[in-house]
């Protein structure tokens, strides 16, 4: 009789032995596919932008394109670059389920999730402030949106993107309130701060994308 390999035997599944597989979460999917219907949106303004470029009087689209103040507007695009890493960074914090610091609150390198979440609130909320800011001082020089083709665009663009980002800092509040409600913090939490970081990032890429086409390609 032939004798049977114990390797071999080893190595065979049995019956009772299950494969497990990774599926992806619900959420993020989800998350990923609503925000590619948000880019197409997006994609939409920018086309609605460079038409209106295209057969608008070059002469009237500079006078137009005078009167923004590119400094501002670069400070405050650093804000919120910038609040794309806070707003990582308490994605690692969620995933190692550390909602709240473990050591004083300058003691940046121990913040938990609460921290670097609120970090985030805070330069999103910045952002707006510089925005109506802008738009208050760009009223007063007579641009508005329905002073001109470039006024409605500009406004229409930016303040879309502005109700994008008051999405997002109320999505941070939603966060915070769920952590906190949450007796212990877990997946559910996690996932909660993952899903609102794919809308932070998208919400920054497409600014620096109106940023610079609107500023800098004047």
């Amino acid at each position: 009789m032939t004798p049977v390999s114990t390797t071999a035997t080893a190595a065979a599944p049995t019956a009772h032995q299950h494969v497990s597989v990774n599926r992806p979460n619900p959420v993020s999917v989800g998350t990923i596919v609503w925000l590619a219907s948000e880019l197409m949106f997006f994609a939409g303004l920018f086309a609605m932008y460079f038409t209106v470029r295209s057969v608008m009087d070059p002469a009237e689209w500079a006078s137009q394109t005078e009167m923004l103040n590119v400094r501002f507007a670069l400070l405050n695009t650093t804000i919120l670059v910038l609040s794309s890493a806070t707003c990582q960074m308490g994605v690692l914090a969620a995933e190692r389920f550390k909602p709240v610091r473990t050591g004083r609150l300058l003691q940046v390198s121990q913040w938990g999730m609460h921290e670097w979440t609120t970090l985030t609130y805070l330069m999103g909320a910045f952002f707006i402030g510089g925005q109506v800011f802008e738009y208050a001082a760009l009223v007063e020089e007579g641009l508005t949106i329905s002073s001109s083709a470039y006024g409605s665009v500009f406004y229409l663009t930016t303040g879309f993107h502005g109700l994008h980002v008051v999405g997002g800092l109320i999505a941070f509040l939603f966060l915070l309130g769920r952590s906190f409600a949450a007796k212990r913090f877990g997946h559910h939490e996690a996932t909660t701060a993952i899903v609102t970081s794919y809308y932070w990032h998208f919400v920054d890429v497409v600014w620096i994308a109106l940023f610079a086409v609107i500023y800098l390609l004047q």
